[in-house]
């Protein structure tokens, strides 16, 4: 088993790191991103999951599930095109939830969990 921390705010706090390689998945948890809008954090998570995936030996093209948890849902049709962007020709397995984050500044959350490539 290997683990993968990224040094975020919470993760010290709650006692979590960013991503576990387990039994040949990739297990990266919710991530929230900086920015003033929901676009802009949405990005910054997708950048910070996307490292934590290079980390692990894995790619966009890998992940076969994401969750998408918002405060609130209206702001989720901002990202679709990020999230298309993303996953190109390779979309998961994905769900929205509306939900309350850990902090009101923060608009989406992002989890993912990837099969490391044969």
């Amino acid at each position: 088993m290997k683990r993968i921390s990224t040094g975020g705010e919470f993760e010290g706090k709650v006692g979590y790191c960013r991503a576990v390689v387990a039994g040949g998945w990739v297990h990266v948890a919710g991530t929230v991103g900086q920015g003033d809008t929901v676009v802009e954090q949405c990005r910054d998570a997708l950048r910070i999951i996307h490292g934590a995936l290079r980390q692990a030996g894995a790619d966009w093209q890998d992940v076969v599930r994401v969750t998408y948890m918002l405060p609130d849902r209206t702001e989720f049709e901002p990202c679709w095109p990020i999230l298309a962007a993303t996953f190109g020709d390779h979309p998961p397995a994905a769900t929205m939830i509306e939900c309350g984050l850990i902090d009101p500044k923060y608009r989406i959350e992002i989890e993912v969990t990837a099969l490391l490539p044969a």
